[in-house]
């Protein structure tokens, strides 16, 4: 069945990026990376996104098959994600994340054109093919609770690059046996820089409102992943073991907002269903913002093995707060993409995913990076080495509401919600 392919597809690609991105930053931390220097690695999917545009949905479309493009791409990821293991100078660790980068970072969209190739109807469908990449990012948080001890050092803490390599290296070998998506000849006779037209279609209000929405939401949702661990280690409590875990609940929220996007979409429409999911961003950090003061209360202790699992009040409220997760990701970033796909010229389709990624996986990326770092320095206390976390967290929840504002007033698409009876096309 062509669903459950494309499933385990997704299943596998965001395994990649979920095994290591959660301790990405905090590693880098441990290792003795400078606030300038976390920034620089952040910056490597911005520089791949940008070149994304000339070569994945340019070049690579037109010249090589998807399902083989995927295949060459993760066997060179795999490779260099080991490099990121094992390498602890900065140098050396950032010149291995940026291969990575420049490889995984296209290979994004190359995923979506495959599935979107390949159902009857994207608008209602896409959202159930990527809840396999919230499950793929749920599965590979759970091995790290037995890899890494609770107070784990950065010896312990690099084999996040080492799982994600293994994982790597199983979707090449998965890529071959996908749909056989080939190479878009008749593309080749029209404007080999179709990206022109797609950035001229910014000159439509309604469409440069969501590019500028995009990137201050897609900026929040990069920031979470920088801040996340470390909050939930040293503000919550909760032991290294486990912090990706209880990030994970937030991917098995988003698979029930995945299940039901489709569903969302056509009653609330294009507008109200990002807005929502926009809001989700500042419920989720005005509540981390003003989370109680007080020792944990242990409400269960479970023995796994020689890991205890114990389960404090304050896991159960972050665990609850974490639910907003599938709302932020669903609810806008999905619909952004089957937005695209759905009224963006035929064209100029691939060009458009192709600056929407950008945007989502580079200059928000970017942005993220070159903003989070510093203010996480520079809210510090020197003496206790304890973040103002509350200070910082009112500053992604303000950039929610603006984001909010541009969108509920300027963004206005031609079409109020998608028509999941015509199949739109790829």
């Amino acid at each position: 069945m062509i669903q459950a392919r494309l499933f385990l597809m997704m299943l596998l690609h965001l395994a990649i990026w979920g095994a290591y991105m959660p301790k990405l930053f905090p590693y880098m931390g441990q290792l003795g990376f400078d606030a300038w220097q976390q920034s620089l690695v952040g910056s490597a999917w911005g520089i791949a996104s940008i070149l994304g545009i000339f070569f994945s949905n340019q070049f690579a479309d037109r010249n090589f098959s998807a399902e083989r493009f995927l295949a060459v791409s993760n066997i060179i990821g795999g490779v260099a994600l080991l490099g990121c293991a094992f390498f602890t100078d900065f140098w050396s660790f950032f010149g291995a994340y940026l291969v990575f980068s420049l490889v995984f970072v296209p290979s994004m969209s190359v995923a979506n054109a495959i599935a979107f190739a390949n159902l009857r109807d994207p608008a209602a469908q896409f959202g159930t093919i990527r809840m396999g990449g919230t499950i793929g990012w749920i599965l590979v948080s759970w091995p790290f609770f037995f890899l890494l001890t609770a107070d784990a050092g950065p010896g312990e803490v690099r084999q996040i690059f080492i799982v994600a390599a293994i994982v790597s290296f199983v979707f090449a070998a998965y890529s071959l046996t996908l749909p056989h998506t080939p190479p878009k000849r008749d593309a080749v006779d029209s404007d080999p820089l179709a990206w022109r037209k797609a950035i001229k279609l910014l000159g439509i209000p309604s469409v440069a409102a969501l590019f500028l929405v995009t990137f201050i939401d897609s900026t929040i949702h990069n920031g979470y992943f920088i801040m996340i661990d470390r909050f939930l280690t040293e503000r919550v409590g909760i032991d290294a073991n486990v912090s990706m875990i209880v990030q994970s609940i937030g991917q098995i929220a988003e698979i029930v907002t995945m299940f039901i996007l489709g569903f969302v979409l056509i009653r609330l429409g294009w507008k109200w269903t990002m807005i929502v999911g926009i809001l989700g961003h500042a419920i989720r950090f005005l509540a981390f913002a003003y989370f109680p003061d007080g020792e944990p209360v242990t409400v269960l202790e479970l023995s796994l093995g020689s890991s205890p699992l114990t389960i404090s009040d304050h896991v159960l409220m972050v665990g609850g707060i974490q639910l907003l997760h599938g709302i932020c990701y669903a609810f806008f970033f999905a619909t952004v993409y089957i937005f695209v796909d759905a009224a963006f010229p035929k064209d100029v389709r691939s060009s458009a995913q192709g600056l929407f990624n950008l945007l989502i996986l580079g200059i928000g990326n970017v942005a993220a990076s070159f903003l989070f770092p510093p203010l996480m320095a520079q809210w510090t206390d020197p003496a206790t080495n304890t973040i103002d976390f509350r200070t910082l967290f009112m500053v992604p929840a303000g950039m929610a509401f603006v984001a909010i504002l541009v969108m509920a007033i300027f963004y206005r698409p031609t079409e109020r919600a998608p028509n999941s009876v015509a199949p739109a096309q790829a």
